[in-house]
């Protein structure tokens, strides 16, 4: 100990330690990576760079871990959440991103990059569906200088969130629209016109949400997507695609791992000449990915 309530580096670390298996024992999904994140929130820096702590660390990170016990998510505790390399903040109200999505988000930015490549004029036009805290718009804005990106949402503390994360990362160079992101009117201007749409849409299936955190903390506007399979706005939302989109244009969307052959069908019926599903970093059914 280093005097009166402060922790030298061993007593802090073992007290890290104690928490992941604390965590652990709630059920955490990660524990020690968890236990160890709060610790470095509070500390502002990597664990291996601190020698030690002053008495008011363990008060604080007492309380942190007893929220993490009892499955408050680790973004809401700490604010932020991260994707694909950014921080955003993590509001209440706000759907946490999931690192599922990234893979989606990656696969969409390959295309515009593609096609930034390919010499088109003016740069691409990106547009994010549903965009929730904007993390996706914002990741291609921030991979991609050249696209234009246009996100739509239609939650007011989501549209709030995505204002301030595109901001951030990518002042002046996505726009964020309030509207129903499945209606014929929103964007109408733009159809026919756009190289790229991504969306990350509600899509969860009536009553088969199991996860305590996702159930407890994330908006329900943002998970179920209508209907017993969940397939109402993402069938919808392949529609409104079909319309935004030129000729040879991409729409990249996240599904639930049982929807695939659902959204390729829907895809096909409505204009989309291949359509084909891209699989998460576990292998499992993850995204529809559809050519007009």
């Amino acid at each position: 100990m280093k005097g009166d309530g402060a922790l030298d580096r061993y007593a802090l670390r073992r007290l890290v330690r104690q928490a992941g298996e604390r965590l652990k024992a709630a059920g955490v999904a990660s524990p020690e990576h968890d236990a160890r994140e709060l610790a470095e929130w509070i500390l502002g820096t990597q664990l291996p760079l601190v020698d030690g702590a002053d008495e008011a660390f363990a008060a604080t990170y007492e309380e942190a871990v007893q929220r993490r016990t009892a499955r408050e998510p680790l973004q809401r505790i700490t604010g932020r959440m991260f994707f694909r390399g950014l921080e955003l903040e993590c509001r209440p109200g706000v759907f946490i991103v999931r690192p599922e999505t990234e893979v989606v988000a990656g696969v969409a930015i390959e295309a515009v990059l593609a096609r930034v490549a390919g010499g088109v004029a003016g740069g691409p036009l990106v547009v994010d569906l549903c965009t929730g805290s904007g993390a996706i718009a914002a990741a291609v804005a921030a991979e991609v200088p050249a696209a234009r990106v246009i996100a739509v949402e239609l939650a007011d503390d989501a549209v709030v969130a995505a204002v301030a994360a595109c901001e951030w990362h990518a002042p002046g160079r996505v726009r964020v629209v309030q509207a129903d992101a499945a209606a014929p009117s929103t964007l109408a201007g733009l159809d026919g016109s756009v190289d790229v749409v991504v969306t990350n849409p509600p899509y969860v299936p009536a009553g088969a949400l199991e996860d305590v955190e996702t159930a407890s903390y994330d908006p329900r506007l943002a998970l179920f997507g209508g209907g017993e399979d969940g397939l109402d706005l993402p069938v919808a939302l392949v529609r409104r695609a079909a319309a935004l989109l030129h000729d040879d244009g991409l729409l990249v969307m996240e599904h639930d791992a049982g929807q695939g052959r659902a959204l390729r069908e829907a895809a096909l019926a409505v204009g989309f000449r291949e359509a084909s599903t891209g699989q998460d970093l576990t292998g499992r059914d993850r995204f529809l990915r559809a050519v007009r």
